[in-house]
């Protein structure tokens, strides 16, 4: 078992992609095949997929899930939506100078109240006074991640969703599917690639730290998913025709994974803690579309399971040296399977 320090590593600043590229398909693509490392641009993974494979995608859409306020003695607050429960009922992060008591209300977005609910965990209750996603869409912001230093704007909030995005409830992008866009999917279903999709809302807590040197004492988030009967049929369906099933995304992985724990891939909602780190046996996943991940982070740990932790570092240093953009606004990697 590696320990947390392990998975650290040195990124200069300027990699950090802060904007996206003018088209989202522009962005370059590193194929990790073994230990084969090749150069290419997104675009190449036309080529780069079978006809018969499947590519599996998280419909998921980004909520308007941040919001500023003021408490009723006054205090600043700041609110980041991580679960909406029901239609008037979110659990959420809340800053501010002193925890707000169950009972009292907050004012955001100079626009409504909400009153404070019991505690859920690490998150706080949070009752709306009428239809959540009505008024998180009129009156919330987008919430970039925290390594992006500027505010959202119009153009984040297009390109900080995927082009597929369907069902809300995230706080952050399946950012995989970022580069993706509607002249490449065509592309590709014209080649014969299949199309699949789970839902997996993602938690804010996709970019809280890892704190435990040991990784075995480390909770993770929760994040709640679902896959349909019609996903879990195209994927059996692929495996039996000898395809291949290409997550695009974590996220996609996460979800695809945590309905596989019995062994084979069954439809259903739940949700998932599910912590991949190497060791772990893959049960349904061959291929995997990502972005580049934090230094110490649960996804690079993820990664580094799918492929071995000595060519994730060989990688990392290779994508640095050819100065790849990281994280969100960042490029890709196409990973196959073999540890």
């Amino acid at each position: 078992m590696h320990s947390l320090s392990d998975y650290d590593f040195d990124l200069p600043p300027e990699l950090i992609a802060q904007t996206p590229l003018s088209e989202r398909s522009a962005s370059r693509l590193l194929r990790v095949d073994g230990d084969q490392l090749t150069d290419r641009q997104f675009t190449d993974i036309v080529e780069l997929l079978n006809a018969g494979d499947l590519l599996v995608f998280n419909d998921t859409r980004v909520l308007k899930a941040r919001f500023f306020g003021v408490k009723e003695t006054g205090g600043k607050v700041e609110v980041l939506v991580e679960r909406v429960v029901d239609n008037r009922t979110v659990h959420a992060q809340v800053r501010a100078s002193k925890s707000p008591p169950a009972g009292t209300h907050i004012w955001l977005a100079d626009a409504f109240d909400v009153v404070v609910g019991e505690r859920a965990g690490e998150f706080y209750t949070l009752q709306f006074p009428a239809d959540v996603f009505e008024l998180i869409e009129a009156h919330g912001r987008l919430p970039l991640p925290p390594y992006i230093e500027h505010d959202a704007d119009a153009f984040d909030e297009t390109r900080y969703q995927t082009v597929y995005a369907r069902h809300a409830g995230a706080v952050a992008a399946p950012t995989a599917g970022l580069h993706f866009d509607q002249a490449l999917l065509e592309r590709l279903r014209l080649k014969g690639v299949g199309f699949a999709y789970v839902t997996l809302h993602v938690g804010a807590g996709t970019f809280q730290p890892v704190r435990s040197e040991n990784l075995a004492e480390h909770k993770m988030h929760s994040e709640w998913y679902t896959i349909a009967q019609e996903t879990v049929d195209a994927v059996q369906a692929t495996k039996a025709a000898g395809g291949k099933v290409v997550a695009v995304g974590t996220t996609s992985l996460r979800a695809l994974e945590s309905a596989s724990q019995s062994g084979a891939l069954q439809a259903g909602s739940a949700d998932t803690a599910l912590f991949i780190t190497p060791g772990y046996a893959f049960q349904t996943v061959d291929r995997l579309v990502t972005n580049f991940h934090l230094p110490k982070s649960t996804l690079l740990m993820l990664v580094s399971a799918f492929v071995g932790y000595e060519r994730i570092r060989a990688t990392y240093a290779h994508a640095i040296a050819q100065r790849y953009r990281f994280f969100s606004y960042g490029d890709a990697m196409l990973l196959t399977y073999n540890v």
